[in-house]
């Protein structure tokens, strides 16, 4: 059994305290060049909002005592809180980032990296083609596969009329897009969103390409009709375009909302 005076390099079961984690966010604002904000600490040392705000106020005490160089916290966009490591409470509202100015050494020759975002412009590019030969090849195997022109208010509106062949590159390709910047989304945090996400988008793709792939096929050898099997899948897909996507929702949902609870 080890004793209280004796020096020990296994890393104990409980969490850093507030006087052990001083030293290494002093270390890190210093490197930085400024002082991290509240929920910098959160994320760089794995903490909750409480001893995040605990190490920024003994930083603050610290430096008043030393003559050093004044800098400000930076803001950072508000986020959800996570409960902390060691089940603190506090009756503090999770929406209170106000963060004191705290007086760090920063070291003279360390200036702040300036970070570009990757510019999405391009991808406009990139979807605008393939909008038109998507878009194109659900409409050509939803004729062959009996989609088609339909009454949309039967005696209320007998004019009105849509194709259904268009619910086919809405549904399939718009269901893939959500999924995948929920599966690629920082914000997902829950391994079971995040894999229902990444499987359900990883399908939709492999399902468009095939959808494709048998249009093209049918078209080049002039079938006017596609066989049953192809109908029968053709058919299911809005049901199944649904159920995914309403559980998608459901699961993102649910999830922020026990976030929020914890």
């Amino acid at each position: 059994m080890v004793g209280l005076d004796t020096p020990t390099n296994t890393r104990s079961a409980y969490p850093p305290s507030v006087t052990d984690l001083l030293p290494r966010v002093r270390e890190f604002a210093a490197d930085l060049g400024e002082c991290p904000s509240r929920n910098r600490i959160m994320t760089e040392f794995k903490v909750g909002a409480p001893k995040a705000r605990a190490i920024l106020a003994a930083l603050n005490e610290e430096a008043d005592t030393k003559p050093v160089r004044k800098l400000h916290a930076v803001t950072e966009p508000a986020e959800v809180e996570e409960p902390d490591q060691e089940s603190e409470t506090t009756d503090e509202p999770a929406s209170d980032d106000s963060e004191p100015q705290v007086n760090v050494t920063a070291d003279p020759g360390a200036t702040p990296e300036k970070v570009r975002r990757i510019k999405l412009w391009p991808v406009l590019l990139l979807a605008l083609p393939a909008f038109v030969a998507v878009w194109s090849g659900w409409v050509g195997l939803g004729r062959l596969t009996g989609f088609g022109p339909i009454q949309l208010l039967p005696g209320i509106w007998d004019h009105l009329t849509i194709n259904s062949a268009i619910t086919l590159p809405i549904g399939v390709e718009t269901y893939a897009a959500f999924a995948l910047r929920v599966w690629l989304s920082p914000v997902t945090r829950t391994h079971r969103v995040r894999s229902f996400a990444k499987w359900s988008a990883l399908g939709s793709l492999v399902l468009g390409m095939v959808g494709q792939v048998a249009y093209h096929l049918m078209s080049a050898a002039d079938v006017e009709r596609a066989p049953w099997p192809v109908t029968t899948l053709v058919s299911c897909l809005p049901v199944v375009v649904l159920g995914c996507g309403a559980a998608l929702a459901h699961l993102v949902r649910d999830t922020a909302d026990q976030e929020v609870n914890d």
